[in-house]
């Protein structure tokens, strides 16, 4: 492999990418509460020099004995970095997007052939899932939440758009299954016990469906097609993005999922020093 390796030190991961021998991106990531096992592997394979970014890049650099051959790379930088060699890898041919990074919270960005800029972003986010989930049911393990949210209904707790008008007509721009409020039959039901994975599921619900929203407003905005969702929330979360993709095309967008969704930064930072 090539002794150059790019870090994108997060707050729940830290992801590595770098060139094979045959010059393919291999990808691999730690927890970062263990990012002596990161400088472990560093050491093990000789790595002469490195691409930083991530919000715990001091860390990494206060272990390191290599300061001179650390380069870093804002963190906004190098994901759109990063984004714009996977478009090109995967064959997406488009001069403009929104790029939507799903993280502990949510940061959005607008890309074209010449610029790109942060146009907003929200608290919302795989923080705001595991954070109300374990608040709610008292179950903080990331996988079990995503198990039984997969499993979960939400037209019980969800107020809808139908369930509003109640057998009338509903205004032709909306869709009668749409979500009017979310956890909205809960206040004005008679108190009665949830079965956990439907809240997940309407936690999931309401995640999804913030992060969504704001990208479409967006993209309307900027005035394109395509949004991409990125970042590590999405990983091995097929309801997600289930739930982001529909409400994306509903509101007439494209939805974008990259392959390697959750390594855009890392591979950015590679890409930073190889170039």
């Amino acid at each position: 492999m090539t002794k150059t390796i790019g870090i994108d030190a997060g707050g729940t991961l830290t992801k590595l990418a770098y060139l094979n021998d045959q010059h393919e991106l291999q990808l691999q990531h730690f927890p970062s509460s263990d990012l002596s096992a990161v400088l472990n592997w560093i050491h093990q394979y000789d790595i002469r020099e490195i691409g930083l970014t991530g919000g715990r890049t001091e860390q990494i650099k206060m272990m390191l004995d290599m300061v001179d051959s650390v380069h870093y790379l804002v963190e906004f930088e190098a994901t759109l970095k990063g984004v714009r060699y996977q478009l090109e890898k995967e064959g997406h041919l488009f001069e403009k997007s929104i790029i939507t990074n799903i993280g502990t919270g949510t940061s959005i960005h607008y890309m074209d052939t010449e610029k790109h800029m942060r146009v907003g972003g929200t608290g919302v986010g795989g923080g705001t899932l595991i954070g109300l989930a374990s608040l709610i049911t008292g179950i903080h393990d990331y996988e079990e939440v995503l198990q039984l949210a997969k499993n979960g209904k939400r037209h019980g707790i969800d107020l809808l758009v139908q369930d509003i008008y109640q057998g009338m007509d509903t205004p032709a721009e909306l869709k009668p299954t749409l979500t009017a409020s979310n956890f909205g039959k809960v206040g004005i039901k008679e108190v009665i016990k949830y079965e956990p994975e439907d809240v997940l599921a309407t936690v999931q619900g309401l995640v999804g469906e913030v992060i969504t929203t704001l990208s479409i407003q967006l993209a309307e905005q900027r005035d394109t097609e395509h949004i991409i969702y990125i970042g590590t929330t999405l990983d091995n979360n097929d309801k997600l993005r289930e739930i982001i993709s529909h409400y994306t095309i509903l509101k007439k967008k494209t939805p974008v999922f990259l392959q390697d969704h959750g390594f855009s930064g890392a591979i950015g930072a590679l890409m930073n020093i190889l170039e």
